[in-house]
């Protein structure tokens, strides 16, 4: 075979490049196209020659106005031709993409972001659970691919918008970043004041690996730290910590059980407009784990993630607060208990037989 024949004879696709930019609690960076309905992550197809780095950082330019250099690769995604989701009447002989990390902006970087108006008509910072509203399914299935994969420290490879091989934990059980009404709510390492009362109970329960653990109801698909509402039938906020997580995620935690701080709900909308409220934050040594079951409360049986303190505040969607939050818990841990601290390591799940 000749050169030419050669060379005519190889797979000839398109490439592109997106980037994923979130903002300080998580939310992602999606662009609104003037000539189509969808919405997109920034990005487009590269020109003759690019490499998907280079595309990166050109469409990155154009459409967003910034000089950023790509981070990690998060998601590399192969189109098939015959995909329901390419416009009737296009012609593409697949696709690349390549998903690139952009990382956090501040607020300060956010401020100067400006989009061309002949091409797009905005942009907007959006909770992972809005990207279904935005975008066609393929892309969505890519962007939550994409960040879960940045979540886990992970690289995924997708084909059609599915994983190739085995599919990670937070993809196998669809898991959101949670979309906090109170991310805002001050944050008080400290006791509660007299005379306020402690309506919640959650806990940073760590595992002798350093790792805490993450439960998520199949119902809503978003992970929260063990705990729940303070019963008028639990002696103390630590005994509600202690029932909710054999309850959730069937964990057995040791008796020493330390308050790091609380959050400081104004109104207690949730539990009927009591006014101001503490909803406090707990850390404890989980001592047994045992096989999973449905939680009593709701008759769903939850996802037992592990993960490291950073990992979970980023999933928790608190923003700062939050990360000041797993900080504090990781420090007690080591402090108190001789937890290490945890050096990063994909999620994983718990064992549903237990351990």
């Amino acid at each position: 075979m000749s050169h030419a024949e050669y060379s005519r004879s190889r797979h000839g696709v398109w490439l592109s490049a997106a980037a994923l930019f979130t903002d300080p609690l998580g939310r992602v960076l999606l662009v609104q196209p003037a000539y189509r309905e969808q919405w997109l992550l920034p990005g487009g197809g590269a020109e003759p020659g690019e490499s998907a780095a280079q595309a990166w950082v050109r469409e990155v330019g154009e459409e967003l106005g910034v000089e950023r250099t790509p981070g990690r690769l998060l998601a590399v995604h192969w189109l098939p031709p015959d995909h329901p989701d390419i416009d009737a009447g296009k012609i593409v002989p697949g696709e690349v993409r390549y998903i690139l990390d952009g990382g956090t902006l501040t607020e300060e970087e956010i401020a100067t972001l400006r989009v061309p108006a002949d091409e797009l008509l905005g942009f907007e910072f959006v909770d992972s659970t809005q990207a279904r509203e935005r975008m066609i399914p393929v892309d969505e299935q890519i962007l939550l691919a994409a960040l879960r994969a940045r979540l886990s420290g992970t690289t995924a490879h997708l084909e059609s918008g599915r994983h190739v091989g085995e599919v990670p934990p937070l993809d196998r059980h669809n898991v959101y970043v949670r979309p906090r009404t109170g991310r805002t709510w001050p944050w008080h390492p400290e006791p509660v004041p007299a005379g306020l009362p402690v309506k919640q109970a959650w806990g940073w329960l760590f595992a002798p690996d350093g790792r805490v653990i993450l439960v998520v109801d199949p119902g809503n698909r978003l992970p929260t730290l063990p705990g729940g509402t303070v019963e008028t039938t639990d002696g103390s906020p630590e005994e509600t910590l202690k029932r909710e997580a054999i309850e959730e995620a069937q964990v057995t935690l040791g008796d020493d059980i330390v308050r790091l701080g609380w959050v400081h709900d104004a109104t207690g909308e949730v539990y009927g407009g009591i006014g101001p409220c503490a909803r406090l934050r707990l850390t404890a040594p989980v001592t047994r784990i045992g096989p999973a079951k449905a939680d009593p409360a709701t008759g769903r049986t939850f996802a037992r993630l592990l993960a490291t303190p950073d990992q979970a505040a980023a999933l928790l969607g608190w923003g700062e607060n939050g990360y000041q939050q797993a900080e504090l818990a990781a420090r007690r841990a080591h402090e108190r208990w001789g937890i290490p601290y945890t050096t990063p390591v994909p999620i994983s799940e718990l064992p549903p037989a237990g351990s």
